[in-house]
């Protein structure tokens, strides 16, 4: 599949841990043209450009950008918020790592114009803790912004007043949901708010909020340059627009962060990717990051989009692919995946609380040879109790991998709880395979 990277352009071919790419670098290839072209524009006509381009929120559900951005209120009597989600959290995903490490420049520039286009001084970037280089890399990166007059008092010379602070979280998982970031910036514990009032009325420290992951931030300076047409031209449909970060991980010769127009296959991701691990067969993949439901390997000809990887029964979420062959057990993936969900449940919600806790237990129990029969059935039940019933999407983020696994891998289910045991002989195979 012929493809120019939009994204990584500016980091293809870099070596491993190569310095990122400066300003002066950035600018010689463009860069900051979007934010100068912004600034020449109405804030009501860069949203618009932005909802027109059908941009949608690439850090896990997929809401439209544009339409995130028009809900902050126009007049307000407090200050105007940018907070930008680094936290990456996401088992699996590695793209916004990679995009802050090689091309800083690029997310400053989509900050930049976003804070524009809603009327916000003041950005927040929220990263992860254990994102030490990477903070480090883009603390550097706004020095060298505030030294070229690209932020401060004066936004490259148009009067537009910008300050920009990077803030580091302490790692934990649901400070990657909106409200519990914003609880977290706040200095308090990072728990979930109740929704409503939404970020975009009390958000950050009582304020009107916008908050974008990094790489739909990184989108927007090539939308405001190109066009909406021309990025509304990639992908699949109208719904399912622009370029794509696949991170593809697990039994692949070559895993990695691939970018290809939004909807690719995961037999294209593969082919990019070198192929199956040492030639092996595909048993099942995860799409769409830890809290995605697992999908069967007849499924790898789908386009992985929003839509129709929903109409799948999973989602898109972070594009985090995990690729499983034969000597997978997946009941011990899912229980290591369930383990993870109930570690970093906050456990204000009884329902994810508890049910992320049952989980673990019974497909721990499972897997170790102690599967009683109904297990199967036991979890579909639990996870049914457990979705939609939270504050925030954690407990459905457990529901994914464990509710899918009931459902459409039951017979291996069945295989541990009848054979007293693992039955697949994954530890040999390892072994051998070392």
């Amino acid at each position: 599949m012929s493809y120019e990277p939009v994204l990584l352009r500016r980091s293809a071919g870099a070596a491993p841990g190569a310095p990122p790419v400066g300003i002066g670098a950035y600018r010689d290839d463009g860069g900051y043209e979007g934010l100068a072209k912004a600034l020449t524009m109405a804030p009501a006509e860069i949203i618009e450009e932005v909802k027109a381009s059908g941009l949608r929120g690439r850090g896990g559900a997929g809401f439209p950008a544009g339409v995130k951005w028009s809900f902050i209120p126009k007049e307000s009597d407090k200050p105007k918020y940018l907070v930008c989600n680094a936290d990456e959290s996401e088992p699996g995903t590695f793209k916004d790592r990679l995009l802050i490490e090689t091309d800083p420049h690029q997310l400053l520039e989509g900050c930049a114009i976003c804070c524009y286009a809603v009327g916000a001084p003041v950005c927040y970037i929220y990263i992860r803790g254990e994102y030490v280089r990477q903070a480090e890399i883009l603390e550097s990166a706004i020095r060298e912004a505030y030294q070229a007059g690209v932020l401060g008092e004066s936004v490259l010379g148009k009067g537009f007043k910008l300050d920009m602070r990077v803030h580091r979280g302490a790692g934990a998982y649901i400070c990657g949901e909106e409200t519990g970031m914003l609880e977290s910036l706040e200095g308090r514990r990072g728990q979930p708010r109740v929704k409503p009032p939404f970020p975009a009325i009390i958000g950050a420290f009582g304020a009107p909020t916008v908050i974008n992951n990094v790489e739909t931030l990184c989108n927007v300076p090539h939308i405001i340059q190109r066009g909406a047409d021309w990025f509304a031209g990639i992908g699949t449909d109208e719904r399912n627009t622009g370029p794509k970060l696949y991170c593809i991980s697990g039994h692949v010769e070559k895993p990695g962060v691939y970018e290809f127009p939004i909807g690719a296959s995961l037999d294209t991701l593969l082919e990019a990717a070198g192929g199956m691990l040492a030639g092996r067969a595909l048993k099942a993949f995860i799409p769409g990051g830890a809290s995605a439901a697992l999908l069967p390997a007849d499924k790898s000809h789908l386009p992985m989009d929003f839509d129709n990887l929903a109409k799948a029964g999973s989602m898109l979420g972070s594009a985090a692919v995990v690729v499983m062959d034969e000597t997978t057990c997946l009941v011990r993936s899912v229980y290591r995946l369930a383990k993870f969900f109930a570690h970093e449940s906050c456990g204000q919600c009884t329902p994810c609380r508890e049910g992320t806790n049952w989980s673990q237990l019974v497909l721990g129990r499972i897997e170790k040879g102690h599967g009683r029969p109904g297990d199967a059935e036991l979890l579909v039940r639990m996870t049914a109790n457990m979705s939609g019933t939270a504050l925030c999407a954690l407990a459905d983020a457990c529901v994914g991998p464990v509710r899918s696994l009931a459902q459409n891998f039951r017979p291996e289910i069945e295989e541990h709880i009848n054979s007293g045991r693992c039955p697949l002989p994954y530890r040999r195979v390892f072994e051998e395979t070392a």
